[in-house]
């Protein structure tokens, strides 16, 4: 059973619709969202957050922090969003976050789960401010800056093989979005852990088939993915995105080898208005007063 999964599924199903509900009272207090990210992410969002990750406490939510600089030497001007992950340790878990266009919601889970205030998104976007519309090393959750995608296998795998040789228990997790298989670095991260024999390095993909230019399968096909991730020297876990059990079955399986859970998900799963906009999923910003009263009648469906 994973270590800290005590919590029961209706809590995780709790923080799932809360990622979806703030996502989209966001996206339209602000005329704009990642909408089809919060869609096809909440379950395996708030399953991480709520059932699989062994983190240490906060103790209360915590006030995002001003932005003070890009990193420099000293410890004023070096600050990561890991505080919200709670203090490192051998036997905690680690979460590498790779694609930054999910801070949104990302934010929306760690408010859900007690480790961000409140008021967080208040701040979301604003000059001086943390909480990145595209997460930085520096926004709440996020302790790495990923690059413009693909960068955070290659930094999760770095860190879990400083654990293996340090004989931490603590995993490593690695969040990612499938467009991620489209680059290059990917394969190279991936051949490197199978390499190191990297058992203690997990993966969890968004497979919801969607990157920002359309259909991933009209633009660069990735699939099979699962056969390719397992010619890299994977152990690989097929799950429906949305089945919090499977998700948590496959998070508590025992491998010898680096481990990807792959979550096929849908990009409009709970706002189903999202898909009159396909295959065009990728950020929403209002075209008319109408369409934004339409988005506004599925939010007040979505609270009752």
């Amino acid at each position: 059973m994973i270590e800290n999964a005590s919590g029961p599924i209706d809590e995780i199903e709790r923080v799932a619709s809360g990622i979806r509900r703030r996502v989209l009272a966001h996206t339209l207090s602000n005329n704009g969202g990642y909408l089809s990210q919060a869609c096809s992410a909440a379950e395996l969002l708030a399953s991480l957050y709520a059932g699989i990750l062994k983190l240490s406490p906060v103790g209360q939510p915590i006030d995002a922090p001003l932005f003070l600089g890009v990193p420099s030497v000293g410890p004023d001007l070096y600050q990561t969003g890991a505080k919200f992950h709670g203090e490192k340790g051998p036997d905690y878990d680690r979460l590498i976050s790779s694609p930054a266009h999910y801070a949104l919601v990302i934010y929306a889970a760690l408010i859900e789960i007690g480790r961000l205030r409140e008021d967080g998104l208040d701040h979301f976007n604003k000059d001086g401010s943390t909480v990145e519309m595209i997460g930085g090393e520096h926004s709440p959750g996020f302790e790495t800056t990923t690059g413009s995608l693909a960068q955070a296998l290659s930094q999760g795998g770095g860190i879990a093989l400083a654990r293996k040789i340090r004989k931490e228990n603590g995993r490593t997790w690695v969040f990612m979005s499938d467009g991620e298989f489209q680059e290059g670095q990917t394969y190279e991260a991936l051949q490197a852990a199978a390499f190191h024999q990297l058992s203690n390095l997990k993966a969890i993909v968004d497979v919801n088939g969607s990157q920002s230019d359309g259909l991933m399968t009209s633009i660069m096909n990735i699939e099979p993915l699962p056969a390719r991730v397992e010619a890299f020297g994977w152990e690989v876990s097929v799950v429906d995105g949305h089945d919090i059990q499977a998700i948590l079955n496959a998070a508590a399986r025992t491998t010898t080898k680096p481990h990807m859970i792959l979550c096929y998900t849908d990009p409009v799963r709970g706002l189903p208005i999202l898909a009159e906009r396909a295959p065009l999923l990728h950020y929403v910003r209002f075209k008319s007063k109408e369409e934004h009263a339409r988005y506004e009648i599925a939010y007040q469906e979505m609270v009752k």
